[in-house]
C-alpha cells in the first residue's frame, strides 16, 4: 500500500491585528520607477548642437558693410592714406612701407581724405567711412548717391572745413559731419533750380566758396560761402561742434543733431 504524501510545511500563522511582525525575513523592497532621462538628454544635445551651429554661423558671417581691414597703425598717425585700385592703404611717412590696407567686398574707393588720425573714404556705393588703420570707426550712407556719383565721381566731394568738420558736397545738398564720430552737424540744400558743383570750390581763409550754378540767377547768387558752422551769413547762431563730454553715470552722452542752416 503506497505511503501517504509527505505534508508540506505548514503556513505561518497570520499575526493578529496590532501585533508586531516577528519574522526574520527582510521586508520587500519599495518599488522605484526612475524618471525617464532620454527625452532630457535629447533636448540638451539638441540645444548644444544649436548653440554650436550659431557659433559657426557667427564666425562665417561676413563683416558689416563688407569691411576688410588688415595691418596695424600707431595712434600718432605716422602714415598717409592713398587709393590703390580697390583698396585704401596707409603708407609710413618715414619709409613708405605699407602699414595697413582697407577694402570692402564688391566696392572700390573713389576718394580718400586724411583727417587728423583717420582716413575718410568715399566708396562707389555712396558709403562714407572713417578708419584709423586699426578699426573702422564709423559708416555713413550718402543719400541719392546712385543718381550723381557715377557721373560726377569723387572729385571735390570731400571738403574739410576745419575744427573737426568735414563737408560732403553733392549736387543736391552739402552735409557736414564731425570727423571724430561721424555725427551729422548740419545740412544745406541747393536752391530750387540750382545744383552744387563739387569740383567748383575755392578756399579763402576759413571760408569755402562753393559754386552753385543756376539758370536765372545773378553770379553773386551762384556762390555760397561755408565754414564749419554752415553757410556764412550775418548774425548766425554759433554751433558747438565738439563731441559731447560723457556725463557721470552715463556710458554714452549721445549726440545732438544741430538744425539745418
Amino acid at each position: 500500500m503506497p505511503a501517504p504524501p509527505h505534508p508540506g510545511p505548514s503556513p505561518a500563522p497570520t499575526p493578529p491585528p496590532g501585533s508586531r511582525r516577528t519574522s526574520d525575513a527582510p521586508p520587500a523592497p519599495l518599488s522605484h520607477h526612475p524618471r525617464p532621462l532620454v527625452p532630457y538628454l535629447r533636448r540638451a544635445l539638441g540645444l548644444l548642437a544649436g548653440l554650436c551651429l550659431l557659433g559657426v554661423l557667427h564666425q562665417a558671417r561676413p563683416p558689416a558693410y563688407g569691411d576688410r581691414l588688415t595691418g596695424s597703425a600707431y595712434p600718432d598717425r605716422t602714415w598717409v592714406p592713398r587709393v590703390r585700385g580697390a583698396v585704401v592703404a596707409g603708407y609710413d611717412t618715414r619709409g613708405g612701407a605699407p602699414r595697413w590696407r582697407y577694402a570692402r567686398v564688391g566696392h572700390r574707393p573713389v576718394a580718400v581724405l586724411p583727417a587728423r588720425a583717420e582716413a575718410i573714404t568715399l566708396w562707389d556705393d555712396g558709403l562714407l567711412t572713417a578708419t584709423d588703420g586699426r578699426t573702422v570707426r564709423w559708416h555713413r550712407a550718402l543719400p541719392d548717391a546712385a543718381e550723381w556719383l557715377p557721373a560726377h565721381g569723387g572729385a571735390g566731394v570731400l571738403r574739410p572745413l576745419g575744427h573737426g568738420i568735414l563737408a560732403v558736397v553733392t549736387p543736391r545738398r552739402v552735409a557736414a559731419y564731425r570727423t571724430a564720430d561721424g555725427d551729422l552737424r548740419w545740412t544745406l540744400p541747393a536752391r530750387d533750380g540750382c545744383a552744387f558743383r563739387p569740383g567748383g570750390a575755392l578756399r579763402r581763409g576759413p571760408a569755402l566758396l562753393l559754386a552753385q550754378p543756376c539758370a536765372d540767377t545773378a553770379w553773386t547768387g551762384q556762390l555760397v560761402a561755408l565754414d564749419d558752422l554752415g553757410r556764412i551769413t550775418p548774425g548766425r547762431t554759433p554751433l558747438g561742434s565738439a563731441p559731447p563730454a560723457p556725463r557721470p553715470g552715463h556710458r554714452d552722452a549721445g549726440n545732438s543733431l544741430a538744425p539745418p542752416r
